[in-house]
């Protein structure tokens, strides 16, 4: 069931989440072809993303700042659940349109050292500095996919997120797919 804490915002809609595709309903006729293709992508999405563009590409940041995350999300990156983190919601687009909305939320123990960056990525892609190197630090976990509780055209109906580490660090990314990207 789709939970909502108190730090949860109006722009990253409600999720039910799913290890698989088949568990998800995912095999049905609505996913098929691009939607597909972004649910499943494994490497940087910021990166495909601009390979889709025509003329731009842009990262417009919705919220940022120390907050709670909710308790589904406390518990996937098994931290306790009235801890505070860094959460980032940005709304990826191209040609000066929104394409994905994004989340991450990123312990306090993950804002330590080399990583302080993270508080200060600016309108700079979070996929940038997980993705850069030859030999990038950062490995991600399994892509999950999700269903979103939006309705509407505009709304989010697909989603995906994973779990990025570095060591003994972690931070979580959902990644909103908007219609227009995959329609």
């Amino acid at each position: 069931m789709p939970s909502r804490g108190s730090e949860h915002q109006p722009g990253v809609p409600l999720t039910r989440w799913y290890r698989s595709f088949a568990v998800a309903g995912l095999h049905n006729p609505e996913v098929r072809g691009p939607a597909r293709y972004w649910l499943q992508l494994e490497g940087s999405f910021t990166r495909a993303l601009r390979k889709e563009c025509r003329q731009s590409f842009h990262v417009e940041i919705q919220r940022e700042g120390f907050g709670r995350p909710t308790p589904e999300e406390a518990q996937r990156l098994a931290i306790p659940g009235r801890e505070r983190a860094w959460i980032r919601e940005v709304r990826l687009c191209g040609d000066g349109r929104p394409w994905v909305l994004a989340r991450t939320v990123i312990p306090l123990d993950c804002l330590e050292g080399r990583n302080r960056i993270l508080r200060n990525l600016g309108n700079k892609p979070l996929g940038a500095y997980l993705f850069s190197g030859p030999r990038p630090r950062w490995q991600r976990g399994p892509l999950e996919t999700g269903l979103c509780a939006s309705q509407g055209s505009e709304q989010p109906r697909l989603a995906r997120r994973s779990i990025f580490h570095d060591g003994n660090h972690a931070l979580l990314v959902g990644e909103y797919l908007l219609p227009v990207l995959y329609s």
